[in-house]
């Protein structure tokens, strides 16, 4: 018995029917998780693994016969190794088809329109699944996924997870394993070979009655591959016992047949092996030269031997591996002349050039001018929905120029701007590098400086994009370009020290741009203005800039609205937000955006939802840009909660990313974040918090950084408490110039007097701190004064302490920051003590049970529990489908269920149980 397969004592005594032999185990277990999707456990994935011919796609089709027997509504659909640049083809194949299909003609045509919004076309398919699987659950099967087009993978990889609550089967074949989602729902099943004694009942099968002992020995050189056992036992049942040995006994199975067909026959095969597994009739005959009824015969007998099979649409190889046998025996020129001839005649029968690619890809060679344009054109076509596809294409383009060729800075430019959309960003200033060594035309020199200024914004490297930018524009001619490059110089000094020769620049780019008409110069202008005036605190000229830029270009809109909160115009962000539509060009911005208002807000439950919502947002496109803001903001959230636990474990997220991009943004945040744990401890060093705080002015003020702004008062009392009477004056006097640059913001206004109070100890500003900010749209900083007021009272006998007190312990405690309202709670006990008593301690959250949810995540719980879908419930709670998504997954891990139906019958007990002690 070959090593390399079980021992057939370990494999389960029932037999399934023919073509499944020895696959007992694996049936059962798909058996058992469509039953499981049926009777309301949830959603799950299954994978089947292996080889060419193991029996995988037997084992979904098997799968899908059980579905449909169970009442499943089932989509089953098939990636093609062609077909890499239709988005969303390879789910697409089984969607619209069906009886009934699981999705409309009319669903899919809206998902077209609007296939370059990765995010939006997935959340839109997760509804329409959602909603199908209301009343009936559903099995999604996909056959050799290794071939998916990027857009279907990306959905494999997004959906499941999404729709984890609702009875969804999803079931995957692939030769290896796929980078799709993985969660502990996740059911692999990889296929070894079969055993001997399923090859001996195979050969049962198809040789009937007793099977010699001599056949068993010979089908040990089929290696446990059901495929090419039965190709093997076919050739024995034809030519008898007595004959080659196995492996030339492979070539009679699989190629031998092959021989004994007619010239014309076996060049159709060939031409058919170089179009895919699937092609037309029509294909095949344009590439042999021939009209399609001339092929009659030909068809016939490719049928005639099992090799082809014809659906109706298309004639399909039998296996591919019958495809591989076939294409393996074209010698590699011919091969490559088939394919680029594919390509020349689907571009001249008025294909696109998507469908022409894939045979370029294999046939192209260096010069191909042709070749090189519908690259070029293909990867434009499909930048917006997979840009990693597009970048490689636009490589592939570049590659096939000769390296003294003209055209080779136009091709590279499309490269460059391809890699930067992909994110790739090293490889595209490198390959903008590589283009600059050859000494281009000085204008053409500018122009690439110009597209590789995108790379080195998002690479951080902002002192290199100023030199080049200004290297490039002493030798500019072109009003557009020079444009554009004094945009991208105002955006570099934007992150310099002298803000004024910023805005200057930037003025002077606008001003460029609307001169010159070009539209990306005017975007990049208004861009690097809104930037500089929100760094310089400046709040009302950043509206300003970044409205006239939303208007300009609505994926600025996040932009707009943190410019209104930070002028604590929190009712014109609302409304803002609610505009920006169903089709969101930067989720993940947006709903940054939200939980910002959130934290203003003090809806700290709803603000941690909204940021875990943008970084699994931003971790699905593989964009993590705003990882370290969102961690940093969810760690200050967990101290406000008293979770030190959770605080720590984001601190690690941000040094590990900080590592990974170092820009002074970044640091400034983690610097500040590591000051505000190391100040909390009891023990800890003060001292050396107050020195992180410190170490954040090295490159800039602290009220330079956006993010820091809102806690100026906290890095004034670790400066004090650390013993930096100096720092906690230089922070009070820039909260107060501040102040003076934004008049018209409370929280700015109070802020300072706050941060003032404390370093002079005026009980009189502190009451000036709270009138201001009662004023104003944020509890927390208006908590955090009437605390210190509270305090300072206390401590001088004044009973106007408890009204302070109480008012900042109830905001502190609406806002859910437990740890805060408990301190201040204590307040008048810790003034009373004796020295050494201890004071009543924080009651941990609990983690698990109804408790456990937020009120947020209640209302989510009950409007689902009645029937809602993510999306019907995003409207009635008037917030994100993705944020809805959030809250669920939550839920379903306080309350350790898996579905829509668990979830409901514990939402029918606590309102009953609520209802019973009512009474």
């Amino acid at each position: 018995m070959s090593p390399d397969r079980p021992d057939e004592r370990n494999v389960a005594t029932g037999l399934s029917r023919p073509g499944l032999r020895g696959r007992e185990r694996e049936l059962e277990r798909l058996r058992a998780l469509v039953e499981a999707v049926r009777d309301g456990e949830g959603g799950t994935i299954a994978l089947l693994l292996g080889e060419p011919g193991i029996g995988k796609t037997a084992l979904l089709q098997e799968a899908v016969s059980l579905a449909r027997a169970r009442g499943f509504l089932v989509s089953h659909g098939r990636a093609e190794e062609l077909h890499e640049l239709a988005p969303l083809a390879s789910l697409a194949s089984g969607l619209l088809h069906g009886d009934p299909p699981l999705l409309s003609s009319t669903d899919f045509a809206d998902l077209a329109g609007h296939h370059d919004q990765r995010i939006w076309l997935i959340e839109r398919l997760a509804q329409l699944i959602e909603e199908r699987s209301a009343g009936t659950p559903v099995l999604i099967a996909v056959d050799d996924v290794q071939w998916a087009d990027p857009l279907s993978r990306f959905a494999l990889s997004v959906l499941p997870a999404r729709l984890l609550s609702s009875p969804v089967l999803w079931l995957l074949t692939s030769r290896e394993y796929p980078e799709l989602w993985q969660g502990p729902l996740t059911t692999t099943l990889p296929l070894r070979p079969l055993s001997e004694t399923a090859l001996a009942e195979l050969a049962r099968d198809v040789l009937g009655g007793d099977v010699p002992a001599q056949v068993e020995g010979l089908l040990d050189g089929a290696g446990g591959n059901p495929f090419l056992a039965a190709e093997m036992l076919s050739g024995i049942r034809s030519t008898g016992v007595d004959g080659p040995e196995p492996p030339e006994r492979l070539v009679l199975g699989v190629r031998g047949r092959l021989a004994g067909l007619r010239p014309d026959t076996l060049h159709f095969l060939r031409i058919g092996s170089v179009l895919g597994r699937a092609f037309s009739l029509a294909a095949a005959a344009a590439l042999c030269g021939r009209p399609a009824s001339g092929l009659s015969a030909e068809v016939d007998e490719a049928i005639a031997s099992a090799l082809l099979h014809d659906d109706g649409e298309r004639l399909l190889f039998r296996h591919d591996l019958l495809r591989q046998a076939v294409y393996a025996d074209l010698a590699p020129s011919v091969r490559r002349a088939l394919h680029r001839e594919a390509a020349s005649r689907l571009v001249a029968t008025g294909r696109s050039s998507g469908a022409a690619v894939p045979h370029l890809l294999k046939s192209a060679e260096p010069g191909d001018t042709e070749a090189i344009g519908l690259l070029r054109t293909a990867a434009e076509d499909v930048i917006a929905v997979m840009p990693d596809l597009a970048a490689d294409l636009a490589v592939r383009a570049l590659e096939l120029v000769p390296p003294r060729a003209a055209m080779a800075y136009d091709v590279g430019e499309g490269a460059i701007v391809a890699l930067t959309r992909a994110g790739r960003y090293t490889q595209a200033r490198d390959t903008g590098d590589t283009l600059l060594a050859r000494q281009p035309p000085l204008e053409v020199f500018a122009r690439l400086q110009s597209v590789l200024g995108n790379a080195l914004w998002h690479l951080d490297d902002v002192h290199e994009l100023a030199r080049r930018t200004t290297t490039a524009l002493a030798a500019v001619t072109d009003p557009a370009i020079r444009a554009r490059l004094t945009a991208r110089q105002a955006l570099a000094r934007s992150r310099g020290s002298d803000l004024g020769a910023a805005r200057e620049t930037g003025e002077r780019a606008l001003a460029e741009a609307e001169r010159a008409g070009d539209r990306e110069a005017r975007v990049l202008a208004l861009w690097g203005l809104g930037e500089i005036a929100l760094n310089a605190g400046d709040c009302a000229a950043a509206v300003e800039h970044h409205t006239a830029l939303s208007v300009f270009d609505s994926a600025f809109l996040p932009e707009e609205a943190v410019a209104l909160i930070h002028m604590d115009d929190f009712d014109a962000v609302r409304r803002l937000l609610r505009s920006a539509g169903d089709v969101p060009l930067r989720p993940a911005m947006l709903i940054w955006a939200q939980a910002t208002l959130n934290m203003g807000l003090g809806r700290l439950d709803d603000a941690d939802a909204d940021f875990v919502t943008a970084e699994r947002l931003e971790a699905d496109l593989h964009v993590p840009g705003n990882l370290v803001n969102i961690r940093v903001n969810r760690g200050l959230l967990a101290m406000l909660r008293g979770d030190r636990e959770a605080a720590r474990e984001h601190l690690d997220v941000v040094r590990a990313a900080v590592a990974d991009r170092p820009n002074t943004g970044n640091h400034a945040a983690h610097r500040y974040f590591e000051a505000v744990v190391a100040d909390a401890d009891a023990d800890g060093d003060h001292a050396a918090a107050a020195e992180l705080v410190r170490s954040v002015q090295r490159d800039h003020p602290f009220l330079r950084w956006r993010l820091l702004r809102p806690h100026v008062v906290q890095a004034v009392r670790i400066a004090l408490r650390g013993g930096d009477r100096e720092l906690a004056e230089d922070l009070a006097a820039q909260a107060v110039a501040h102040a003076a640059r934004n008049p018209a913001v409370p929280t700015a206004q109070g802020t300072a007097a706050h941060a003032s109070a404390l370093v002079n100890a005026d009980h009189g500003l502190l009451q000036r701190a709270v009138d201001i900010l009662l004023n104003g749209p944020r509890p927390l900083p208006l908590a955090a004064a009437s605390a210190d007021l509270g305090r300072a009272l206390l401590a001088s006998g004044d009973p106007a302490a408890t009204p302070a007190l109480t008012r900042a312990h109830d905001l502190y405690a609406q806002a859910g920051a437990d740890a805060e309202a408990e301190r201040v709670r204590a307040e008048p006990e810790r003034a009373t003590s004796r020295p050494g008593r201890r004071t009543g301690r924080l009651r941990p959250r609990t983690d698990q049970g109804w408790d456990a949810l937020t009120a947020s995540e209640r209302k989510v719980a009950r409007l689902i529990a009645a029937g809602h879908t993510n999306r019907s419930a995003a409207e009635a709670l008037v917030v994100s489908p993705h944020t809805v998504n959030t809250h669920l997954a939550s839920i379903f891990r306080k309350l350790a269920v898996r579905s829509r139906v668990h979830l409901a019958r514990i939402v029918l007990a606590e309102d009953d149980a609520g209802t019973a002690t009512a009474d």
